[in-house]
């Protein structure tokens, strides 16, 4: 409870300071005074700790982020250097400024989620052909081998799409063995064989090849009573083919199977450092939730690892992904799509048991992908939100400049001031209803062992 207590608190200061720095150097920027940045938490004030051009930084009692007090931000001050007083464009720039921090935040911590290890379902590459005189071949690669690791590496691609990937977890292959420290592991025919590896990297034996993932649909559960359990396969066991049919993106275990329906088909499998080919009974017409065998299935997860150039980028493209889906969600309430109940709403409660179950799964497992994953999401989360344009929020002040652009002139600030504080009470009001749900809803939690595949 400490643990979970102190990580909330902390992500969530952190998270609020680059927010509130945000506002503070643009609103610097663009000559607005700020007359106090409380660098954590909110008033009543602990300590000033220093005064620096005209603005007080200080550390107050509520611990629950942080803040920025402008000169005139909510009242009608008009006079110069007030936030009221600035041109809409400073105005503007100035409210974009916290959104944008938390934005940018969330991309570094998205980016560091990924560096330090992130979790892929992974394959490994069959070989199609091989180019000639090159080292590939200098080595013995021939079409039809599957490459399992060079010099005690696992060599693995992403099972969608063949990109390489560097496993970041152990050097443990699928099956739980130990490959050699030197040359490449391959499957041919079934067999296990080690090749001179010439010195080549991984990633370079790839680049002389053409090749296509598999090895990467694992058994999760078989149904008793089933066609599969009757051919006695096991959770574990990795598919390879069907009838000789290599299971790859482009052809799955389950488009097979349903075209083979009603049939005994040969599943060639992978258990352990044995390969077995099973007979089994397709069904035509199986119970509901079974499927034609009896079996669920799922990509073979591991902690993989990409290079600097590759790691950013998907990052970068994760957020964007994240910041669509928060985004889509007011127009899916508004258009009945989806329940309230099923919106995913969390507040402060919510969240702290959310930190707290990140931070326990990277102290189980020593992988640091769960806090910065967390991070990078509620960082993104914060920056929507504040968007939204709802009086109080950057958003709603960013649609009153809107308005007076518009308008050719604004309203008065006073009653504008009126308004945010008016939508600031409904926000308390609505975080308190949040705050209760998430009570009566019992803990929080996000299965952070199944996705990291401990």
């Amino acid at each position: 409870m400490v643990l979970t207590i102190v990580s909330f608190l902390l992500l969530l200061g952190a998270l609020m300071f680059f927010h509130e720095l945000g506002h503070y150097l643009a609103a610097r920027r663009s000559g607005i005074e700020v007359e106090e940045f409380g660098i954590f938490g909110f008033p009543p004030r602990i300590v000033k700790l220093f005064t620096y051009d005209g603005t007080v930084f200080s550390i107050n009692a509520i611990p629950l982020g942080a803040f920025v007090r402008m000169k005139g931000e909510d009242a009608g001050d008009m006079s110069p250097g007030s936030f009221n007083a600035a041109s809409a464009r400073n105005r503007a720039i100035t409210l974009v400024a916290g959104p944008a921090m938390n934005f940018i935040i969330a991309i570094i911590f998205s980016v560091a989620s990924v560096l330090s290890g992130f979790p892929a379902s992974v394959a490994h590459p069959l070989v199609d052909s091989v180019t000639e005189n090159s080292p590939a071949a200098a080595a013995g690669l021939e079409s039809g081998d599957i490459l399992l690791s060079v010099d005690g590496q696992p060599l693995l691609v992403a099972a969608t799409t063949g990109e390489p990937l560097g496993a970041s977890d152990s050097p443990e292959l699928a099956d739980g063995s130990i490959p050699p420290a030197e040359g490449i592991l391959v499957l041919r025919d079934g067999k296990r064989i080690s090749l001179n590896s010439t010195g080549q990297s991984g990633e370079k034996l790839l680049a002389d090849t053409t090749y296509t993932p598999v090895l990467g649909t694992q058994i999760t559960a078989v149904v008793e009573d089933s066609p599969a359990a009757e051919a006695q396969l096991l959770p574990g066991d990795i598919v390879y083919a069907v009838d000789g049919a290599a299971v790859t993106p482009g052809h799955s275990l389950g488009s097979q199977v349903s075209a083979r329906a009603g049939s005994e088909i040969v599943l060639t499998v992978m258990r352990g450092e044995t390969w077995l080919d099973v007979p089994v009974f397709a069904r035509l017409n199986p119970p509901a939730g079974q499927g034609s065998m009896g079996i669920a299935i799922d990509g073979v997860p591991r902690m993989v690892s990409l290079p600097l150039h590759l790691a950013v980028w998907e990052g970068v493209r994760n957020i964007f992904g994240y910041i669509g889906m928060v985004v889509s969600l007011p127009v899916m309430l508004i258009a009945g799509q989806l329940a309230p109940s099923d919106a995913g709403f969390s507040g402060p409660v919510g969240i702290a048991q959310l930190v707290g179950g990140a931070v326990n799964a990277t102290v189980d497992t020593g992988f640091w992908y769960p806090i910065w994953q967390l991070a990078a999401i509620i960082s993104a989360g914060l920056a929507v939100a504040n968007l939204f344009p709802i009086p109080a929020l950057d958003g709603g002040r960013l649609l009153f400049i809107a308005f007076e652009k518009l308008r050719g002139r604004r309203l008065d600030p006073e009653k504008e001031g009126v308004i945010h504080l008016v939508g600031f009470a409904l926000l308390l009001g609505l975080m308190v209803v949040i705050t209760v749900s998430d009570i009566r809803s019992g803990p929080q939690a996000i299965d952070w062992l199944r996705i990291l595949g401990q």
